[in-house]
């Protein structure tokens, strides 16, 4: 397969991670009072943005960021505009699977002339109100990704997964990804963590049962080659062009796939 440049989205090519800030290298050494002041300081910070906001959101997303918690289903709402750009007519029916895919359903379900369900991967122990609403109507399930999923062929337009598979092994992913090209007509997108990123270790030990597997684009792309998946080109140009419009900058992996036809 071809070589092409990275992108805001990871092409079928060699692809590395997310670059670091590069560490200041001061010409004299602190003194040890002042260090333990930066420390007291910087811990007062941490504490005060944790608690400032308001609804309580945005202390346990800060939270979670602190941990190193990185959420690709958080990086959906970023991504909409962008995907509508790509997709078009392709989101009018949309199934998103993987964590907190509530939050998500609801939001799509804002977008006009978009019909949206959802599949929860896991239990939903800590579901509030309107995520129970939710699971009643049967807009969204709880459902084992490691199994096939509860619908017929071509049930949607657009797919798209997001932290669920950082979860799988390669034995279950060989079962799951065909699954998704399966049930979508027009293609499906995965959002994906980056090398280096991880997640809460509380809630994936609690929740998951095990850690997150962030996997380089390299090895997604022989993945997608070895069971014949194929890149949706045209989506990733669109992708990329609307992206490069409006400065969006990924925080996760996105890859666009066909599906089968």
């Amino acid at each position: 397969m071809s070589r092409r440049p990275a992108s805001t989205t990871r092409r079928f090519a060699d692809g590395g991670g997310i670059p670091l800030v590069g560490s200041l290298h001061p010409k004299s050494r602190p003194s040890p009072l002042l260090s333990l002041g930066l420390v007291v300081v910087g811990a007062f910070l941490i504490i005060g943005y944790l608690y400032s906001g308001s609804g309580g959101s945005s202390g346990k997303e800060a939270l979670s960021r602190l941990e190193g918690g990185v959420s690709c289903s958080l990086e959906i709402p970023k991504a909409l505009p962008i995907l509508k750009k790509a997709y078009g007519d392709s989101m009018r029916k949309v199934l998103h699977i993987g964590p907190d895919t509530c939050s998500v359903v609801s939001m799509l379900l804002k977008e006009e002339d978009t019909e949206a369900w959802g599949v929860e991967p896991y239990d939903l122990d800590d579901a509030d109100s309107s995520c129970k609403s939710l699971v009643r109507k049967g807009i969204v399930r709880v459902a084992d990704i490691k199994f096939p999923l509860p619908y017929r062929q071509k049930s949607f337009s657009l797919v798209i997964v997001s932290d669920a598979l950082d979860y799988l092994s390669p034995k279950y992913l060989n079962k799951t990804l065909p699954e998704l090209a399966r049930v979508s007509a027009d293609g499906f997108v995965v959002f994906s963590g980056y090398p280096g990123q991880r997640r809460a270790k509380v809630a994936e030990l609690s929740k998951f049962g095990r850690p997150a597997k962030m996997r380089s684009s390299t090895w997604w792309i022989r993945y997608f080659v070895q069971t014949n998946l194929e890149e949706n080109e045209a989506a990733l140009k669109k992708f990329e062009q609307a992206a490069a419009k409006r400065s969006y900058q990924p925080g996760c992996q996105i890859f666009h796939l066909k599906s089968h036809h």
